[in-house]
């Protein structure tokens, strides 16, 4: 899966995008069709420790999924988006198949 990774407000070090591509390729396993991701990351400029969000956009033949989370670090926002997005996918995948 072609996953693409947009850093607004910060520059993204190599790690993060290690991880983020981890846990976008996991996602595979609950849908096998999954073209490509849009995972964009920013950081606000507030006082509030939950600074960091997560936007994670999907595209599967005939739908996208787009996921946003706001944590105080992009690894635990990263986590609840892709784990959002399994269920989602769970969802659409019995939705369109049949059942036996």
């Amino acid at each position: 899966m072609k996953v693409n990774v947009h850093a607004v407000n910060f520059s993204i070090d190599k790690k993060l995008v290690d991880f983020v591509q981890d846990r976008m390729d996991k996602l595979e396993k609950h849908h096998d069709k999954v073209v490509s991701a849009e995972v964009f990351l920013k950081v606000e400029k507030t006082s509030d420790k939950e600074n960091k969000f997560a936007e994670v956009k999907i595209s599967v033949p005939g739908d996208d999924f787009m996921v946003k989370k706001q944590c105080k670090t992009f690894e635990e926002a990263i986590d609840q988006t892709s784990d959002s997005l399994e269920r989602l996918l769970q969802k659409r995948k019995e939705k369109v198949s049949p059942h036996i």
